[in-house]
């Protein structure tokens, strides 16, 4: 096969001759589908197959008929071990000694390309950006796996990196042997060509709880003869075209007949006055503001109107499918835009047009429709209430819907042939269905493109709707459709990511991209492509927070842990997992970053991913961001964890972890040398913390004493750590830039104003009167739940304030000699230069910190013991004490404290702060385990 077929100019057809499968030879492609699912249809029957997390809802004939066995199954895949023993026994070299920094630099990767563009699904990071993930972590033939694989493309990204154009693309070169060169800076500051991958193909197994997801997905990642797909996808168009194009038809002023190519659907109102009837589009909207009016008058009695005021006017309508008169809100056709000889007209539908209409609605002999009941949803609360939807079908007009079902029998018809057409199906259909909303703007100033678009990440139905003409869609995304793989190196599979049958450290990288708390539903939203697919989402093991199907915060953590937890157990040591993910709502950020830490792996940077094309939910939502964050993490090495399970409560144990971790963060950030936060010592202690407590192990070192000895056994530059071999490559990149960046704080809580004024009076000790407006003006409010502190407090628990009667201390005697002429030169004891240091606050020096923090720590804890006696609800805690506290009770093994005194904190508070998250789900997940026990 060659590699220049991946976007349809040459293609060997996977339908005809020899084909080999796992080790096995068939006569050709059909036959090596009858084969797996012949065997398939028997694992159905087995009940614990059927009993799978996330198995999908729906019979075994639907799920059947939409696989393609082993490639794809609709369903848990029984053969995923094969395909990983399989490629391991194929890999040319194992790389003994893997060893990859994480990929620190920001990436940022438009939409624009025809791929990303070829199916509109809710969420999709493009390909390209996750294809420098994959160069960066993996050589050719490692496995990677997508475990919320949405369209497939993880899958997509790792066969592109096998197609030397694709990768030139991203800015890389590829010499003539393969290997992989990025641009870097050399020590003198040119810029050179770097040997950092290989050009070949990486293996993928992608999952997802969704069939309509993981169906998208298998299209994508599997070969097709493009020629095929449109002979046949034309052939299907033609026929319908043929058949219903009719509908379609409307006259024009000259008894020509004219195509159209959408009309517009208005809902009616009542006046709350006379109770006229009052049609949206012909009273609410104004060309002279391209949109609607924020009064306007009854035609009735002139009374003034707003949106707000009007009241839905309600029809009893019959339904032939359902065969029962079902009550809708009313809406009816205002305008038809149509063609004649090339030119656009448009009119309001005459007669003819309205029998059409007519005719339709009351036609049951639609081909295979979905008549499937609308359940409880949070995205299907809008339609049911406003309009009135009962079912899948009413969701489309009558026209749209008896096009579609003509599409749908045609293609299942094929499908066995032809696969793909499937994926133009889906492709197509969002541009049949009534959530198309009509872009006033758009329309009104004949701009052109497009005046019809669905809202993203919601099923909401528009007072002014756009009924396209979906023939016509159908043709145009015959093109789009079939960019598909080249190579048949993605295995893919339906069910929870919570659970898979692949033995354990099977994988060598993991790409995931989760569900982001409650941002997106997505068995809501893939409800109408799943009802024509067949097979449904299991939702019990959907990761969301969703009122509707009573899942909290807690549950979105509870179920992304298991996934996680199962992502660590399929991983290899040492290998890495990249979490792309969108959300700035502090308790989702904290339950994302505590279910990967619960599970195992140790976080070492997080990155920006730029998407571009912003969505609706995107742009207006409170919660939503500007963009993506990218979390790297790793899986430590085995050597490592068999260290701690010998030694784990050993002081210099904390060690065996701490250099390792150095080795795994970056040194440097995209040529720059830009603060790294995760080479604070802050940040260290924390994650040393986090990786005894998620193993059960009492914490061995306190914060001071960490710090005290990082600082001697290890270097310090710029308020970062680093080991030895390290620190050189960091001062040779400095020397040349003879700058760093400095990191922005956002103060908004204890530790954050902490930080800053550890970076305020670092260089420049201040007076309590220099420092204090500085403070406030950085000052962006205190954190809602979190308890406010004042200036003088923060400055005596956390810095030293000198008094005047000792010697000067050195911080303030080099800032004063170096920033004053007539302070230069003079002693530390010297009167003159003693007035001058006079009530400056400074940080204090390593050897006096421990003190320092020996003497907050105590008044912490004395505060913390005060929660523990509060009989009552703790409406206000301090942050800082609950994390001394749980931290103290943590070393003393008394986990019930730490649950104690969570129940009396307002839940927004646990939620909100990661390391008070980590402790409470362990101390409760170690209790139960006791309670098991006992």
């Amino acid at each position: 096969m060659k590699q220049e077929s991946l976007l349809g100019n040459e293609f060997e057809s996977h339908t005809s001759g020899p084909v080999e499968c796992l080790g096995m030879t068939f006569e050709n492609d059909e036959a090596r589908r009858t084969h797996f699912t012949v065997l398939l249809r028997d694992k159905l029957k087995d009940l614990e197959f059927r009993a799978i997390e996330g198995f999908p809802i729906g019979t075994d004939e639907a799920i059947l008929e939409l696989s393609d066995p082993p490639y794809y199954t609709a369903c848990p895949n029984p053969w995923l071990n094969d395909f990983v023993e399989l490629w391991e026994s194929q890999k040319a070299d194992i790389e003994e000694n893997y060893h990859r920094e994480p990929f620190a630099a920001d990436v940022s990767e438009g939409k624009n390309d025809p791929i990303y563009n070829a199916h509109s699904y809710h969420t999709k990071v493009p390909h390209k950006a996750i294809m420098r993930y994959i160069l960066h972590y993996t050589k050719p033939g490692d496995i990677v796996f997508d475990g919320f694989c949405g369209t497939g493309m993880t899958g997509v990204a790792a066969q592109m990196c096998g197609v030397k154009e694709e990768v030139i693309a991203l800015g890389y070169n590829v010499l003539s042997n393969g290997i992989i060169q990025k641009k870097e800076t050399d020590q003198e500051g040119n810029e050179t060509w770097v040997d950092f991958s290989e050009l070949g193909v990486r293996k993928a197994i992608l999952n997802d709880l969704s069939p309509a997801a993981t169906s998208i997905a298998s299209n994508f990642n599997k070969p097709v003869d493009i020629e095929k797909f449109q002979r046949e996808a034309k052939a299907i168009h033609s026929k319908v075209e043929k058949e219903l194009g009719w509908m379609f038809e409307t006259n024009h002023n000259d008894g020509q007949k004219g195509k159209v190519n959408f009309t517009i659907w208005s809902d009616v109102f009542s006046c709350p006055e006379c109770g006229g009837e009052v049609v949206f589009w012909d009273d609410a909207l104004d060309a002279s503001i391209a949109g609607v009016k924020d009064k306007f008058n009854c035609r009735h009695c002139h009374c003034e109107l707003n949106k707000r005021n009007l009241e839905r006017v309600w029809e009893n309508v019959y339904d032939p499918f359902l065969n029962e008169t079902l009550k809708f809100a009313k809406e009816v056709p205002s305008l038809i835009n149509y063609t004649v000889n090339g030119k656009r007209y448009e009119k309001k539908p005459d007669e003819n047009d309205l029998t059409i209409i007519r005719s339709v609605l009351n036609d049951s002999s639609c081909d295979e429709i979905p008549m499937v009941f609308l359940p409880d949803g949070y995205n299907l609360k809008q339609p049911k209430r406003s309009h009135g939807l009962t079912h899948v079908h009413h969701f489309y007009t009558r026209r749209n819907l008896k096009v579609l079902g003509k599409f749908w029998h045609e293609i299942t018809q094929r499908t066995a042939y032809c696969p793909h057409l499937k994926l133009w199906f889906t492709s197509a259909h969002a541009w049949g269905t009534r959530l198309n909303r009509l872009l006033t703007s758009n329309y009104f100033k004949k701009r052109g493109g497009v005046i019809g678009q669905t809202l993203q990440g919601t099923l909401y139905i528009s007072s002014l709707s756009v009924e396209t003409n979906i023939i016509e869609r159908f043709y145009l995304r015959i093109k789009s459709s079939p960019f598909t793989a080249a190579f048949s190196d993605s295995v893919i599979e339906t069910s929870s990511m919570s659970y898979k049958s692949i033995e354990d450290n099977s994988l060598d990288y993991i790409f995931v991209d989760p569900p982001f708390g409650a941002n997106i539903m997505y068995s809501d939203l893939n409800i109408l492509w799943e009802s024509w697919l067949g097979p449904r989402t299991n939702i019990e093991k959907e990761a969301i927070e969703n009122s509707t199907q009573g899942k909290t915060s807690d549950d979105y953590r509870d179920i992304m842990s298991q996934c996680f937890k199962e992502a660590y157990r399929l991983l290899k040591s040492g290998r890495w997992m990249t979490v792309e993910f969108s959300n700035t709502k502090a308790s989702t950020w904290n339950n994302i970053q505590t279910a990967i830490s619960g599970a195992g792996f140790v976080i070492s940077n997080v990155s920006a991913l730029e998407k571009k094309h912003k969505g609706f939910k995107a742009v207006t939502t409170p919660t939503a961001v500007k963009q993506d964050l990218v979390i790297s993490a790793y899986k430590p090495d085995e050597s490592i964890e068999q260290c701690f399970k010998n030694d784990g409560v050993a002081p210099n144990s904390v060690w065996d972890f701490v250099e390792p971790h150095l080795r795994k963060l970056p040194i440097i950030r995209d040529g720059s040398i830009s603060f790294v936060p995760e080479r604070e010592p802050r940040i260290l202690f924390d994650r040393m913390v986090s990786f005894y407590v998620q193993r059960g192990l009492p914490v061995p070192l306190s914060s001071s004493d960490f710090q005290s000895e990082l600082k001697k056994r290890l270097y310090e530059r710029n308020g970062m750590i680093f080991l030895s071999e390290q620190i050189a490559a960091y001062e040779i990149v400095q020397s040349k830039k003879n700058y760093i960046i400095q990191r922005s704080i956002f103060v908004d809580d204890e530790i954050s104003a902490i930080d800053w004024m550890r970076q305020e009076l670092k260089d420049k000790p201040k007076t309590y009167s220099e420092i204090h407006p500085l403070f406030l003006n950085e000052l962006s409010g205190w954190k809602k739940n979190e308890l406010s502190l004042e200036l003088s407090t923060l400055l005596e628990q956390n810095f030293l304030k000198y008094d005047g009667m000792d010697e000067v201390p050195s911080q303030i005697h080099t800032y004063l000699s170096t920033n004053f002429k007539d302070m230069r030169g003079l002693d530390k004891s010297d009167s003159k230069l003693k007035a001058k240091a006079k009530d400056r606050w400074y940080v204090p020096d390593p050897n006096k910190a421990a003190d320092l923090e020996k003497v907050r720590l105590r008044a912490l804890l004395k505060e913390f013991e005060t929660y523990k006696a509060e009989k009552k609800k703790i409406k206000q805690p301090r942050a800082e004490a609950l994390r001394a506290g749980f931290n103290r009770a943590w070393e003393a093994q008394v986990f019930q404290t730490i649950l104690d005194v969570s129940a009396k904190i307002p839940p927004a508070v646990l939620q909100e702060d990661e390391k008070l998250l980590m402790f409470y789900d362990n101390a409760l997940t170690l209790t139960s385990t006791e309670d098991d026990e006992w």
